[in-house]
């Protein structure tokens, strides 16, 4: 009979576990801790190829701002997200090549590099641009820790000059996300 009910209580314990997990999983806030974690540049030691890892996810980083872009271009009604949408769509891809080039310079690599995962924003309703917003703020707050790492470990006066850059541009950018973001939902 004790045997029983541990067995009965430990099978409850596990089932809640997985029915936990399993939700988890299924939910945006997974997908998004999902995203955040695998996305999240770790560029490693600070070696000989630290430059060439940083190259490569900030190539990643600016191909998935493409990609989010794609979605608010089509999606949105609003004109500010759908400008915006167009400028990344329309400048993202200089920086990519300037990256690019960079490798091929420096390490003789001219390795494609695989696109980001980013969040799939659904179809346009009254939260899509929400939804929007808080993605690219989630996304430029990566790059801008990806920034911040390759200024610790680099010496390549083009590395740090560009992540210099890329922390101004993405920081600015974040504070009119934010505006946004306050002015249209959370008033």
């Amino acid at each position: 009979m004790k045997t029983s009910k541990f067995l009965t209580i430990s099978l409850v314990i596990i089932a809640l576990v997985i029915g936990i997990g399993i939700g988890y999983m299924i939910s945006p806030e997974y997908s998004m801790a999902k995203h955040g974690s695998r996305q999240m540049a770790d560029l490693g030691q600070a070696d000989k190829y630290v430059d060439l890892r940083y190259l490569n996810a900030m190539i990643a980083h600016h191909g998935g701002a493409v990609i989010l872009a794609r979605q608010a271009a089509r999606y949105s009604k609003r004109p500010e997200i759908i400008n915006l949408a167009n400028e990344i769509i329309a400048n993202e891809p200089g920086a990519i090549a300037e990256l690019y080039e960079w490798k091929k310079e420096w390490y003789s690599n001219n390795r494609k590099v695989k696109d980001m995962q980013v969040p799939q924003l659904g179809s346009y309703d009254d939260t899509f641009d929400l939804r929007f917003l808080n993605a690219l703020i989630a996304h430029h707050e990566e790059g801008i820790v990806m920034a911040e790492e390759i200024k610790l470990k680099s010496s390549r006066p083009e590395i740090l000059d560009n992540a210099d850059k890329v922390i101004d541009f993405l920081t600015g950018g974040i504070s009119m996300l934010k505006q946004w973001r306050s002015g249209w939902y959370l008033q």
